[in-house]
């Protein structure tokens, strides 16, 4: 039985997946597509971090806007964090929800950020996207490669009136947002709503704080 994946470790094989797979790709893909859009995504981040010494450095500022600038708009935040929060959404006032929002992504970006240490010499093998020309939400199917076991790693991703989003990933057979619904839920049974706000607020202060690995 395989040991559970941190989320750390989790966004260090996203991360391996997103600049590696850029190799593979010389030309500008097409956006409009679920496909193209995740293929170009992972060229302009490449670029941007083999141009900036100091993201390879580790700058975490520098990786933070790298992240905000060229990922999180490809993403849908507000589904990603109504999905973790299971029916526990609902019960949430509109402030709260905005609060949780804003923490969440804050918290993935700050791990996004810690998982850049991880790149070593993985490469990424794109699936056949198995989808009809009406459907409103995909499944972007890859496969991690590197020296162990290939890691499968896949995007959910749906449809808007501003292009296609990003709202959940699998790894190794584990969706994202699964995971954190047992957590959320576990601070909420306890705390309440304003006690996952406050969870996820001290637990990105600690993030900011933390020192970079290669310090």
């Amino acid at each position: 039985m395989k040991s559970p994946l941190t989320i750390r470790q989790w966004f260090a094989f996203l991360f391996c997946a997103l600049f590696m797979s850029a190799m593979a790709f010389a030309q500008a893909p097409d956006q409009s597509t679920p496909d193209g859009l995740i293929k170009s995504v992972v060229s302009d981040v490449m670029s941007s971090v083999k141009s900036d010494p100091e993201i390879q450095k580790g700058n975490i500022p520098k990786i933070v806007d790298l992240v905000e600038k060229k990922i999180v708009p490809y993403t849908d935040m507000r589904r990603t964090t109504e999905m973790a929060m299971g029916p526990n959404w609902k019960k949430a006032t509109p402030e709260q929800q905005a609060q949780l929002v804003a923490e969440f992504k804050n918290l993935l970006i700050r791990t996004y950020s810690g998982a850049l240490s991880q790149l070593r010499d993985q490469t990424v093998q794109f699936k056949q996207l198995r989808a009809a020309p009406d459907d409103q939400e995909v499944t972007v199917k890859t496969v991690v490669l590197g020296h162990g076991d290939p890691v499968p790693l896949d995007y959910r991703l749906e449809k808007t009136s501003n292009g296609w989003k990003v709202y959940d990933m699998n790894i190794m057979g584990v969706w994202l947002v699964e995971a954190y619904r047992n957590q959320f839920s576990n601070q909420i049974s306890q705390n309440g709503i304003d006690g996952l706000v406050k969870f996820l607020q001290d637990r990105n202060k600690q993030l900011a704080s933390a020192k970079p690995a290669n310090s």
